[in-house]
């Protein structure tokens, strides 16, 4: 009896590669961990209805109303005349659940924006990464890690947990190329201690400057929640 075909996974380290990947059969699996999709995971795991990814800042101010708040974020700091900023604990006032949330951040809405052509999205954090371990195995399509980065840049934590998908695929899906063997090695070398290694990189010593060190640790926390958001009609929602 043949064994079952493996299905694909590849690594886009950058949106700005974006279009060197085939999108429209395949799963996308945006990854912002620090700290637009584990804000995310952390809105839809406590009850907030929807979330309106939104790349430009703008658009975004304009969606605010009595039905819709706004959440906004450029270079890791809260805007001025925005309900949210880019913290997960914000997203755990439970005066949010039932809401609709308009979002935008510097780098991972914008990563949303460039995978619509997607035959579907999902939104990773180390947060939910059992919840959407499970629901690749579950699926059929091949897999691309799409890593928001940093302004076109290529970031560590995304990187890594691009890394964490591959090795807990391992077995089901297939490395496309050589980005999803870098993830997974760097991934290996930082899985005993996240924080550790991550401690140098450009994004977490942009944050301690900020003096959010309590993000940072939240957002490394593996298996907290086990939502995994999909976005539908240009709206992420609870799978």
């Amino acid at each position: 009896m043949a064994a079952p075909q493996l299905k694909r996974i590849d690594v886009c380290l950058s949106p700005e590669l974006i279009d060197l990947y085939p999108l429209n059969d395949r799963t996308v699996v945006v990854i912002d961990i620090l700290r637009a999709t584990s804000c995310m995971t952390t809105a839809l795991a406590n009850g907030v209805a929807e979330i309106v990814p939104v790349a430009d800042l703008d658009a975004c101010r304009a969606m605010r109303s009595d039905s819709c708040c706004t959440a906004g974020e450029r270079n890791g700091e809260k805007l001025d005349g925005f309900d949210l900023g880019n913290s997960p604990f914000e997203y755990m006032n439970p005066d949010l659940k039932g809401k609709r949330i308009a979002f935008t951040t510097t780098n991972g809405t914008l990563a949303i924006s460039k995978s619509l052509n997607a035959a579907e999205i999902i939104i990773g954090s180390f947060l939910n990464l059992d919840a959407v371990v499970r629901y690749l195995k579950a699926g059929t399509r091949d897999i691309i890690a799409v890593c928001a980065g940093w302004k076109g840049k290529v970031n560590l934590e995304d990187t890594l947990f691009a890394g964490a998908l591959v090795h807990e695929l391992a077995g089901i899906a297939e490395p496309e190329c050589d980005a999803p063997l870098m993830a997974l090695h760097l991934y290996r070398q930082a899985k005993d201690d996240l924080a550790g290694f991550l401690s140098n990189s450009s994004h977490v010593q942009r944050l301690k400057r900020l003096h959010i060190e309590k993000d940072i640790a939240f957002c490394l926390e593996r298996g907290k929640y086990e939502v995994v958001p999909v976005v539908r009609a240009g709206v992420i929602v609870r799978a």
